[in-house]
């Protein structure tokens, strides 16, 4: 199993972390995982020289997956990819207790990090979503990628927040979706150039 390394290594998660990673969709076969599409879809991002790989994001109809096949799905991709590229899992909720289940699942399945979405719907505030984080990290001890997405979740993860929440060992980087140009150098500039800064959307 890939093993993150210690955050205090100069640039680590910003190493570990950059490139470009696919979000993958999670296929099925008549209302099943298709197990072994998913394993084909992984060898072929690999092959094509991906840089990492994000399982049950949005794209990957985390939304509509039982616990079981969300696991599943991880464990699958962590294991396909077998440590060749870094694997961020997508294991956030709005339920405080169910983003720290979804994440200790992860521990021994070979993720680099999970994602953690903001709380959606719940609308909390600044320092909600910094505590909902920092509950998750350390309850179970799997290192996280912040994910910033106003446009799915009505709340927006500001950069002193994402700055509080950067001085977690446990804490490696954001997913920042905002679009906002003048957000990223906030971040970057509060967070300094260890803090890993990626950035997607559908289009």
């Amino acid at each position: 199993a890939m093993k993150t390394p210690p955050k205090a290594m100069p640039g680590s998660a910003a190493i570990m972390f950059s490139g470009a990673f696919t979000a993958l969709a999670t296929p099925f076969r008549n209302g099943a995982l298709d197990k072994d599409a998913l394993k084909a879809f992984v060898e072929k991002q690999i092959e094509g020289g991906i840089d990492g790989l994000v399982p049950c994001g949005t794209t990957g109809e985390s939304p509509t997956l039982s616990h079981t096949e969300h696991i599943e799905v991880i464990r699958i991709v962590a294991e396909t990819a077998a440590g060749r590229v870094p694997i961020i899992a997508g294991a956030g909720s709005n339920n405080t207790t169910e983003a720290i289940e979804m994440a200790s699942a992860c521990k021994d399945l070979g993720v680099a990090a999970t994602l953690q979405v903001m709380p959606y719907y719940n609308k909390p505030s600044q320092q909600g979503m910094h505590d909902h984080i920092v509950r998750v990290v350390e309850a179970s001890g799997v290192p996280a990628v912040l994910y910033n997405v106003p446009s799915r979740t009505v709340v927006d993860l500001q950069a002193e927040t994402v700055a509080r929440l950067a001085k977690h060992e446990l804490v490696v980087g954001i997913k920042e979706a905002t679009g906002d140009m003048a957000r990223a150098i906030e971040i970057r500039e509060q967070c300094g150039p260890d803090f890993a800064m990626l950035s997607g959307d559908d289009f």
